[in-house]
């Protein structure tokens, strides 16, 4: 759990994995009238909204006093009462910077809150009208507000692959996981400290045994972690976003390099094999591809709900999921995968548990690239998951409709749903100011070469569609089979009221060359 040493214990990137969607629980659910559904095959729970209107809730955790803490986005911090609602404003942090990625992000507590009353939070900001930094703040916590703020780190930040997770490791050391800020070189690179999780003392020193003397390196070749969180026999497990490929979970140990941007997921390709054969690498123990944006993680060891004991849940974004991943008895293996709740809620952001089993998960339905149909009118919430007497039967919750036989029969719409829909959106108009439209692009319409080369190798840096201009970090997708470039390119190229002609492999593999 995320609080666990008190009484208490507790680009863009493009995928979005093709799922049929779920019958949808009640837009609202209140305190007062829960909707009762059942998780497994005996035990049955029930899911209620503990607070909504909420903006990017990034962080919840089960803080000191029983109350949930949590981080928005926007820059403020509180507390709510997970039983009536009632919710307290601690600090709203004005010099937070908050666009598309960027904002007030992780937060944990000082092990011993009783004595030190110290949260600390990251978040990005302004350094100058140029640069962007990114910064470890200490609060301290004193009549319902956090005050003087003692900033014990900044590093480079950039407009995306911030990061960022904070936890307090068994042995009171602040593991924090930064993002590689989208330059390709920092991950790899010992000096920098981006794309690491770093280890410090609580006062912000460098601990005596990090493993790079007078360095705050703990691990690195990380692309952009979302969640951390210990788990038995002190295992710290790791979220990880990945690129074209490869979304990660990983166990994060001292000194150990774990491959990006020379590694996706596994050393399975040629290229990355050659690397793993002169450079140790540490491989995730779980890597999804297509990818699902894995955002927080908590480890799951209650009696409230037995099915999920000894679990790491995970919530993901672009498929808008909660994810149980069952370890076997050391911790370090993913022995079954179980998805609940897919695009009921629309995208999920963290998740913490409360010391009776409860779970409560946080929406991310506010920021920068929202789902179909979201957000609603009550977004952003803070939803409950808890035991209930009544409900209805687990595969409820975890079963989707019958499969979309179009998907299937058309290659070029599937691949696209997998891969691009998350980004540009299922009717191809993108997101304003963010990803550029399809429909009418010259890319798209103009020379069957343009697009082509836009696919197989990616894209970074500014480009104008449609006499506007975006800045890009699309990542190549030239893993992909060629009858699947032509398919998908061909479904890009006559659809969303776009007229061209279609794309052959033999066209395909002549743009590789």
């Amino acid at each position: 759990m995320k609080f666990i040493f008190s009484s208490l214990l507790f680009l863009s990137t493009f995928f979005f994995v093709s799922k049929s969607k779920t019958k949808r629980a009640d837009d609202l659910v209140s305190i007062e009238k829960q909707v009762d559904v059942n998780i497994t095959d005996s035990t049955r729970i029930a899911v209620s909204t503990v607070i909504s209107g909420l903006n990017v809730p990034w962080e919840i955790s089960w803080g000191p006093d029983n109350w949930i803490w949590f981080t928005e986005q926007s820059g403020t911090i509180s507390r709510v009462n997970p039983q009536t609602g009632e919710k307290k404003e601690l600090v709203r942090i004005s010099e937070v910077l908050r666009l598309r990625s960027l904002g007030l992000l992780g937060m944990a507590f000082h092990p011993d809150f009783k004595k030190y009353p110290y949260v600390f939070v990251d978040y990005t900001t302004r350094k100058d009208s140029i640069h962007i930094v990114c910064k470890l703040v200490r609060y301290r916590y004193a009549h319902d507000k956090l005050i003087d703020p003692k900033t014990l780190l900044a590093i480079p930040g950039n407009t995306g692959h911030n990061g960022s997770r904070i936890v307090i490791s068994p042995d009171r050391k602040i593991m924090f996981a930064t993002g590689d800020a989208i330059t390709e070189t920092n991950a790899q690179d010992i000096n920098s400290l981006n794309g690491k999780v770093l280890r410090l003392n609580l006062d912000g020193s460098v601990p005596a045994d990090n493993p790079i003397k007078g360095s705050l390196v703990w691990s690195w070749g990380h692309r952009n972690i979302q969640g951390l969180v210990y788990g038995p026999n002190n295992i710290l497990y790791a979220s990880e976003h990945g690129d074209a490929s490869d979304d990660e979970l990983n166990i994060i140990q001292k000194g150990r390099n774990y491959g990006w941007i020379r590694v996706e997921g596994f050393c399975d390709q040629p290229k990355e094999k050659t690397f793993c054969d002169s450079v140790k690498i540490t491989e995730p123990i779980k890597a999804w591809t297509p990818t699902i944006a894995p955002a927080g993680i908590d480890y799951y060891n209650a009696d409230a709900i037995p099915e999920w004991k000894n679990s790491v849940l995970l919530t993901t974004l672009k498929d808008s999921d909660l994810r149980v991943l069952k370890l076997d008895k050391t911790g370090k293996k993913v022995i079954q995968e179980t998805v609940y709740f897919d695009k009921t809620y629309g995208r999920l952001r963290d998740l913490c548990v409360a010391p009776n089993g409860d779970v409560y998960v946080s929406t991310s339905n506010r920021d920068w690239n929202p789902a179909k149909g979201f957000p609603k009118e009550t977004d952003d919430r803070i939803l409950r998951i808890s035991r209930s007497k009544k409900g209805m039967t687990l595969a409820k919750a975890s079963l989707s409709q019958p499969e979309d036989r179009s998907l299937t029969s058309d290659n070029g719409k599937r691949i696209y749903t997998q891969y691009c829909s998350a980004c540009h959106k299922v009717d191809g108009t993108g997101v304003e100011g963010t990803f550029p439209p399809l429909k009418g692009a010259e890319q798209v319409l103009g020379e069957k070469t343009v697009l082509l080369k836009i696919i197989l190798k990616g894209l970074s840096g500014k480009i104008d569609v449609n006499g506007k201009s975006y800045n890009q970090h699309m990542p190549a997708f030239g893993f992909l089979k060629n009858q699947d470039i032509a398919d998908v390119s061909t479904y890009i190229r006559t659809s969303f009221g776009n007229e061209a002609a279609k794309v052959s492999v033999d066209e395909v593999i002549a743009a590789r060359n």
